[in-house]
């Protein structure tokens, strides 16, 4: 391949966000390139014109008018500035430039809500170790302890679980220290980092973690009792959902089980996720599309990639340069931009005839949503548009369409089929779509089964096996029913 397409290919499988750091890259890299503003001037393809030195410079490039012989920005800088005189009067203060700290006028509440804000930041900013390492330094214990004490917090996970075994730790600290270390002595530290901010922190289990939560709030608590039981002797019927044995052993109606579950349901079964230190990824879409007249438009979101040009003034330096190693050098960075240029262009043609066909393909998925959702393979977009199946794939990869139903990837819009007893066939992401539908509508006391909801979708003239509604049902990340079940 060469180079042109290489650089085409690789363009082309490029997400939004990518594509914007290669724009700036080649926009840091290439003297020949900038962004062409909105009032230039366009060809009459609408692109910008790219000027070429060998026949463009007679007609468009002429050299600038220079003044005194010199450079004429750096003429113009010298003009500029000779009417300034060196020294300058010096009539304000500090405080008419700079404004006042901003809690000098705030109100004792301002300053307070201002505080908690910045808390809030500084947490956000913070891992779970360093939180908790933060707090045991102020607690007043040997430095053996403290040992021990960070040793379990290094075994901690993110969800702030404790991932080793007191035998564990017994054995990964008698390696670093010389003294014999009771398993004891161990579980004592363990319980004062339990004690630590965030409540929970430092379990073992999810048993553990939810007792540890309700040993915190006031013994005045309603249902506190009983949901420390649940949590507890009964924790494998409450996680089987086995609610007539929960009523039994706890003597509870089932108005009240539902309020002693609630209770529990306030825990956080996670108290280390507030302190999670991934970062969020935004999705940039690509296209954009709205109707318009009953007719659905397919445009390209102008921010992903702003219209680029050579510049006129340094391409002309191509010819005017004395030097053959600078107008070399020049050369070859023209040669660069029109490339570049040019398959920018090429992606955002392809980008916006595949994202055509598919609304194309998909209008009652944008009209009535995903039940509506047509079979659709990239075999079939590749035929329309003539293009190859690799292509098709590289386009739709980490692209994102902005609609009314909300943004997808444009991989959501392809899926395989699956036949219908009318003849007809059905895609898998409507089949999903009728799954999630109907666990929707069931009744929370006795869920469906896979089988039962088969069973259902063949009623409805989809013939779809049980193993088949349990991978999408997963997919979906819906649960099985027995972990679907609810109290009235």
């Amino acid at each position: 391949m060469t180079p042109q397409l290489q650089q085409a290919i690789r363009l082309l499988q490029l997400s939004a966000l990518e594509l914007s750091a290669e724009i700036q890259d080649a926009l840091d890299s290439n003297m020949m390139l900038e962004v062409a503003e909105s009032g230039d001037d366009l060809d009459e393809q609408g692109s910008e014109h790219t000027p070429d030195p060998e026949t463009d410079f007679d007609q468009e490039f002429e050299a600038p008018q220079e003044i005194a012989g010199g450079d004429p920005m750096e003429q113009e800088t010298l003009s500029t500035t000779a009417d300034i005189p060196n020294d300058l009067p010096v009539d304000t203060e500090w405080d008419d430039i700079y404004d006042t700290l901003p809690t000098s006028g705030m109100t004792t509440g301002q300053a307070e809500t201002l505080d908690a804000e910045y808390e809030r930041a500084d947490s956000a900013s913070q891992t779970l170790a360093e939180h908790l390492l933060w707090q045991l330094n102020l607690l007043p214990i040997s430095s053996a302890d403290k040992t021990i004490a960070a040793t379990i917090i290094d075994a901690l996970d993110s969800d702030g679980y404790l991932q080793a075994s007191i035998t564990d730790l017994c054995e990964t600290l008698k390696e670093d220290e010389s003294d014999d270390l009771a398993e004891e002595e161990i579980a004592a530290v363990l319980k004062m980092v339990q004690s630590l901010d965030p409540t929970g922190v430092a379990a073992r289990d999810l048993s553990e973690c939810l007792r540890l939560q309700l040993a915190q709030l006031d013994s005045a608590t309603p249902w506190l009792e009983e949901a420390q039981r649940c949590c507890s002797d009964l924790f494998s019927l409450l996680g089987g959902r086995d609610y007539t044995q929960l009523m039994r052993k706890l003597q509870l109606s089932k108005s009240e089980l539902a309020q002693v579950i609630t209770l529990i349901q306030s825990l956080n079964p996670r108290p280390g996720s507030p302190f999670d230190s991934g970062q969020t990824e935004y999705i940039v879409p690509d296209v954009f599309v709205s109707k318009h007249n009953n007719r659905w438009r397919v445009e390209l979101n102008p921010e992903t990639a702003p219209p680029l040009r050579v510049n006129p003034y340094y391409a002309s330096l191509v010819r005017r340069s004395k030097n053959e190693d600078d107008q070399t050098s020049m050369r070859a960075h023209l040669q660069e931009a029109k490339w570049f240029i040019k398959s920018l262009q090429s992606r955002s043609e392809t980008l916006l005839k595949v994202s055509s066909a598919i609304v194309e393909r998909q209008q009652a998925f944008l009209e009535h949503g995903e039940e509506a959702m047509r079979p659709l393979v990239l075999h079939d977009i590749a035929d329309t548009l003539e293009m190859h199946e690799s292509t098709i794939s590289r386009v739709t990869t980490r692209k994102y369409m902005h609609t009314p139903k909300g943004i997808f990837e444009l991989k959501f819009f392809f899926s395989s089929h699956l036949s219908t007893t009318l003849g007809g066939e059905a895609s898998s992401t409507a089949i999903r779509a009728v799954i999630k539908k109907i666990i929707a509508a069931e009744n929370c006391t006795k869920p469906l089964s896979d089988n039962k909801i088969a069973a259902l979708l063949s009623e409805q003239g989809v013939q779809v096996a049980r193993r088949t509604v349990a991978k999408y049902r997963e997919a979906m990340a819906i649960p099985p029913s027995n972990e679907r079940k609810r109290l009235a």
